[in-house]
């Protein structure tokens, strides 16, 4: 079944012109976004409706658009770098790098006799700013340095404390086990003094001696 071909005029139903003025409007965009998207276009789209509202799409900044827009309409007319010939391109490529190197040699302190008084104070402040900076961001890094080693230290002397407070306890144990036994000594000598008393020491009696073996006959 073929697809009924549409014929491009103005809708008079305003529901059905309302209805396709929207779905309209977003394939619009949606094409505008496809785009930009796939060739890396800038793209700005203004729609305003039958009743005055309005509709915009920018993939980028409404405002630099039309600006950016407005900047080429002034430079309408003028030959563009890309248009120039090829000696011109090259003079004004020669002329930049020119000042861009006198500008250099002006912040070292060289070729400054051509200079005002107005044009020495602004390199001279532009100078003051970079130093500043440059002291700044040494500070910040002195400042870093600084708070590392001091974490480190730290690090180091709670690691010290650690292995002495481990060669403390090695060496209490080691002075445990060296270390005689005091309850095994008491025995010791408690067993050593029963054995060299006299028997009958503690005895009321007199002591009696068993003699075995056959009687003595004369």
């Amino acid at each position: 079944m073929t697809r009924r071909k549409i014929q491009i005029k103005k809708i008079d139903d305003t529901i059905a012109r309302q209805v396709t003025f929207s779905k309209r409007r977003r394939g619009l965009f949606k094409k505008a976004y496809e785009l930009s998207t796939l060739c890396d276009a800038e793209i700005a789209l203004m729609v305003f409706s039958a009743s005055g509202k309005l509709f915009e799409y920018s993939n980028s900044s409404m405002e630099q658009v039309i600006e950016r827009r407005n900047l080429h309409r002034k430079n309408i007319g003028q030959p563009s770098l890309e248009l120039q010939p090829d000696d011109d391109v090259h003079a004004t490529l020669n002329k930049e790098i020119a000042e861009k190197t006198r500008e250099l040699s002006q912040l070292r302190g060289e070729d400054l006799q051509g200079l005002n008084l107005e044009e020495l104070h602004k390199l001279e402040k532009l100078i003051k700013t970079s130093l500043r900076r440059v002291v700044e961001e040494k500070g910040g890094k002195i400042i870093n340095e600084i708070n590392t080693l001091e974490n480190e230290g730290e690090q180091l002397v709670e690691e010290n404390w650690r292995l002495k407070q481990q060669a403390m306890n090695l060496s209490a144990g080691r002075r445990h086990l060296l270390q005689p036994d005091k309850s095994s000594d008491s025995l010791v000598t408690t067993a050593r003094s029963m054995s060299s008393a006299d028997p009958c020491q503690d005895c009321d009696s007199p002591c009696a001696f068993l003699t075995l073996g056959l009687p003595f006959r004369d």
